[in-house]
C-alpha cells in the first residue's frame, strides 16, 4: 500500500485574527525555512494547519500523509514513501504509530532535512527507546533531532540547530504577554502570543481569558486548556509521574501566572 501525499508546496500563510488576542508581529520575519510535516490523522492535521496559518510569511510548509494501517516493523521504506519528498530544512514527525517514526531517517534522506522535531504527545506513538535509536542514526548523518514530551515543551534552548531554534521561536512552550484594561487594572484586556503551543491551544485559551479577573485567570487557563481539548495522552508517564495532558496544562498555567506577575500584579494586589 502506498502512502498518499497531500499536494506539496503549500506556502505558509497568515490567517487574519478578528479576536481580541494579540498576534505575533505581522512584519516579524525570521529565518527562511522549508518545513515538511509528516502526519497520519487528526492529531497531526490540527498541528499542521495551525503552523501553516500562523508561521512567518517566509516559511514554506508542506505535509506528507501516511496511511493508518502501518505494520509494526517496516522493512522497505519504498512501500510507504515516494523516491523524493518536498525539499525541507526541518522535518516534523507527527505520526500516530511507531512505524512513522521508523521512517524518519528515510524521510530525512528523501527531503534533505537537516533537523528533526519528533514530539511525543503519546509515548505509544514514539517510545523513548525508539527515539534514542533514531537520534543515534540521525547523528551519524549530521542531523539533529529533538524529542519534546509533549510537543508544547519545546524551546530554543533544546537544540543547537538554527532550524529547530527558529521553529521554537514561534511554536513550542507557550509564552504570552498580558495587558489589563486601563479602567480596570484587574481584568485581562489583551493577550499577545509570543510563542504558542503547536496545537493552537494557546490561542484558544487566550481568546477566552479576555475580561477575566486576574486572580482567576491562571485556574481558568487550566480549565480552558482541557476544553480545547489537549490531545496529549492521559496515561501516566513514568518519567514525569504525571500525565502528559496535565504536564501541558500546568505549563500553560505557569505561563499565564508569570505573565500576570510581569504585568505587576500579585495575589496581594487589590
Amino acid at each position: 500500500m502506498k502512502s498518499r501525499g497531500i499536494p506539496g508546496n503549500e506556502d505558509a500563510y497568515r490567517h487574519p485574527s478578528h479576536s481580541s488576542t494579540g498576534e505575533m508581529g505581522e512584519d516579524e520575519v525570521g529565518r527562511p525555512m522549508h518545513i515538511l510535516i509528516a502526519i497520519q490523522g487528526y492529531y497531526g492535521e490540527r498541528i499542521a494547519e495551525n503552523i501553516q496559518r500562523h508561521a512567518p510569511t517566509n516559511w514554506e510548509v508542506n505535509r506528507f500523509l501516511f496511511p493508518t494501517g502501518l505494520p509494526a516493523i517496516i522493512d522497505d521504506a519504498d512501500e510507504f514513501l515516494p523516491r523524493e519528498l518536498p525539499a525541507a530544512d526541518l522535518l516534523i514527525s507527527l505520526g500516530e504509530h511507531p512505524g512513522v517514526a521508523q521512517l524518519i531517517p528515510d524521510m530525512v534522506k528523501r527531503s534533505g532535512a537537516r533537523a528533526v522535531v519528533a514530539p511525543a504527545d503519546n509515548r505509544a506513538w514514539l517510545p523513548f527507546g525508539l527515539s534514542k535509536q533514531i537520534q543515534k542514526s540521525l547523528e551519524s548523518m549530521g542531523v539533529d533531532m529533538v524529542y519534546p514530551v509533549p510537543f508544547c515543551t519545546l524551546t530554543e534552548k533544546d537544540s543547537q540547530s538554527p532550524f529547530i531554534q527558529e521553529f521554537a521561536r514561534h511554536f513550542g512552550r507557550p509564552d504570552v504577554d498580558i495587558e489589563f484594561y486601563k479602567d480596570d487594572r484587574h481584568r485581562v484586556g489583551k493577550i499577545t502570543i509570543k510563542r504558542e503551543a503547536p496545537c493552537r491551544s494557546t490561542r484558544f485559551v487566550a481568546d477566552r481569558l479576555v475580561g477575566v479577573w486576574f486572580r482567576e485567570a491562571t485556574e481558568q487557563a487550566g480549565l480552558l486548556h482541557h476544553q480545547f481539548p489537549c490531545m496529549a495522552t492521559m496515561a501516566m508517564d513514568r518519567e514525569f509521574e504525571d500525565t502528559l495532558m496535565h504536564r501541558a496544562g500546568n505549563m500553560l498555567k505557569q505561563t499565564v501566572q508569570q505573565a500576570i506577575k510581569d504585568a505587576g500584579l500579585t495575589r496581594f494586589s487589590v
